[in-house]
């Protein structure tokens, strides 16, 4: 992110995954700030369909991802870490999952901006906040509109009154138009799913093509396998693994093919 900055991209879209519990299996389960958790415990989860607990649970996820971005992103001068302030305004429901964090820096010109889990929605408010933002980064993490289309997507992206239509009806088309015109990014992800009953991880940075990893058997390490200019759909990224002789999970635990 910061690297992508210095090469004159001030307005970038984030996508990560998010820290849980294990020992929650299927559940994400939200902390309260002065619990005491290990860390070191903690997995990558993709926050998709698999993430009990409805969007305000990813929301109290996502927020302290936003927080670490964003001091990593201003750094410690003197040794502080800058103050970070939360705006829950934008989220006119309350209930949406949605929010603002800026930086409090010495200097204004160095705070950085970044929206949380921002939604269709919250277009209006990203183009205020990156038009006054001049030069200083704004950021949005983990948009709630997918990065693959579904048949309303696609026809929204059309021009003409059938294209607009579509807009009106929920499709991101306009939304990705407006976020365009206004120099937006997509400069880091990290998407996951399972495929042939194991983890696999999607990654892309700004600068790169698309890099795809499967999780070995021990959940210690994932390895490489393959990549793509264009994201990979999943029939791709099954072709990938069966080219490197990655086979059912079930079957390796059952032994019946070698140990990823």
């Amino acid at each position: 992110m910061k690297a992508a900055y210095e090469t004159g991209v001030k307005r970038q879209v984030i996508r990560v995954l998010l820290p849980r519990d294990p020992n929650s299996g299927q559940l994400g389960q939200y902390f309260e700030a002065d619990a005491e958790l290990d860390k070191r415990d903690l997995v990558l989860a993709p926050p998709d369909e698999t993430w009990q607990g409805g969007i305000m649970q990813l929301y109290r996820a996502c927020a302290p991802t936003c927080q670490a971005i964003l001091t990593n992103f201003v750094g410690s001068p003197g040794g502080i870490p800058p103050r970070t302030v939360e705006d829950r305004s934008i989220d006119e429901s309350g209930v949406d999952g949605i929010g603002l964090w800026m930086t409090e820096c010495p200097s204004p010109a160095d705070d950085v901006s970044c929206f949380v889990q921002p939604s269709q929605e919250t277009i209006n408010s990203i183009e205020t906040i990156s038009q006054s933002a001049g030069d200083r980064l704004v950021m949005l993490l983990n948009p709630q509109w997918r990065n693959v289309d579904d048949a309303l997507d696609a026809a929204s992206k059309t021009d003409g009154v059938f294209g607009k239509f579509a807009s009106f009806l929920g499709g991101k088309g306009d939304s990705l138009k407006r976020l365009e015109a206004l120099g937006y990014e997509n400069v880091y992800t990290l998407e996951g799913y399972v495929c042939k009953g194991g983890n696999v991880r999607l990654l892309k940075l700004y600068n790169s093509d698309w890099a795809v990893f499967a999780e070995n058997d021990s959940a210690t390490d994932f390895i490489f396998v393959g990549s793509s200019e264009a994201r990979p759909t999943y029939q791709d990224v099954d072709k990938m693994l069966d080219e490197k002789g990655i086979t059912l999970k079930y079957a390796r635990d059952m032994g019946f093919a070698p140990k990823l």
